[in-house]
């Protein structure tokens, strides 16, 4: 079986970019008896990212794509990449295929929160949604609940739609020794407890109701320590005050071992967002053995399953009394962490890679 991905995402640093170079690696490293065939069109073109020697790799100029796929939807993949049994393709692009189609979704943010998506973002995914209608052969769907809205938003039926998890990081790991990250809690004068909060500053991430609830608390030395790339929303509309030593916004990390001494010095997540495709914060938090608290709506109880403190993302009370049941009861956050350790190990990618293989086995088939 040939097989063709589009791996253009890969230079974001977003969520998909996650999704897709860790799929990708894991596919070739379980599979070694298909033909993959890897393509990449971005207006960064500095994908550098080196999968395997044996793997062919395809460049397009992204000026050329945006007219043919994402505008017109002309021209059949295979003219740039040879023949393939099945293509997979990316959140940015659809293009036509004589062959089996595969797509991934992750999520319908941009159609539930409009104001954290760009116009132009927002109307290639519309126009993408409409041929996955149309011509797609089978949809991934990251969670239960993104499965629900695809059959709900777009009309498809259960049939055509496989669920498929993601997972943690696989280089992600606990760090219980402050000294290893001195210079970080140094930076941000984290010498105490602290609650974590890992989120884009945009709405659904519910940034403000957070900020609430944890002034709420009034628990004195307890910082809460935010953590992200900017967004769509301004610090001072947040409730953020510089010069409150109790909360404390980082930016986003770039080195993946100073998350994880974040989250493994916490006190607890903090992740009641409005909606999540996923929620990949949730696992990883477990798997650096912190205590999460997360919202009962959307992806994120499917995700955290029975270890995880569960509220309502739109009350700001009962978001105050889970953080007060993190901070106050450490019987809680031991069993909370175990539960949390165990329910990890649930989703890996490689069985991401292995259920992915089987979507495209029976895209195929059809």
């Amino acid at each position: 079986m040939k097989i063709g991905i589009d791996i253009s995402q890969i230079v974001y640093g977003t969520g998909v970019s996650f999704y897709t170079k860790n799929l990708v690696e894991n596919l070739l490293r379980i599979d070694k008896k298909n033909e993959y065939r890897l393509f990449f069109s971005s207006l960064r073109q500095n994908l550098k990212y080196n999968f395997s020697a044996k793997v062919k790799k395809f460049k397009i100029p992204p000026t050329l794509l945006e007219l043919l796929w994402n505008q017109w939807h002309l021209f059949p993949v295979e003219n740039f990449i040879g023949k393939v049994d099945v293509f997979h393709a990316s959140d940015w692009t659809q293009p036509p295929t004589k062959a089996a189609k595969v797509t991934t979704i992750h999520d319908f943010g941009f159609l539930k929160y409009p104001q954290t998506a760009h116009s132009k973002i927002k109307a290639v995914m519309e126009r993408r949604f409409q041929w996955i209608k149309k011509e797609i052969d089978l949809v991934i769907a990251v969670s239960k609940a993104t499965q629900k809205d695809i059959m709900e938003i777009l009309g498809l039926p259960e049939k055509k739609i496989k669920v498929v998890y993601e997972a943690a990081p696989e280089d992600l790991k606990p760090v219980k020794d402050k000294k290893i990250s001195q210079k970080l809690f140094k930076k941000y004068n984290l010498d105490g407890d602290y609650l974590l909060s890992v989120a884009t500053l945009e709405p659904r991430k519910n940034l403000k109701r957070i900020i609430e609830a944890f002034k709420m608390l009034k628990t004195k030395n307890l910082k809460l320590v935010i953590t992200g790339k900017p967004g769509w929303e301004d610090l001072n509309t947040l409730g953020f005050k510089k010069g409150n030593n109790n909360t404390i916004f980082t930016g986003y990390l770039k080195k993946r071992e100073d998350l994880a001494a974040l989250y493994s010095q916490a006190l607890g997540l903090v992740y009641p967002s409005l909606y999540e495709g996923f929620g990949l914060p949730i696992l990883e938090a477990m798997k650096c053995g912190c205590p999460v608290l997360t919202s009962n709506i959307s992806s994120m109880p499917e995700v955290a399953g029975q270890a995880a403190i569960l509220v309502d993302p739109l009350d700001v009370e009962e978001i105050a009394r889970g953080l007060s049941e993190l901070v106050n009861n450490q019987d809680l956050r031991k069993s909370l962490a175990k539960k949390g350790l165990a329910q990890v190990k649930k989703f890996s990618w490689e069985k991401t890679a292995q259920e992915t293989l089987k979507v495209y086995e029976q895209a195929v088939e059809k």
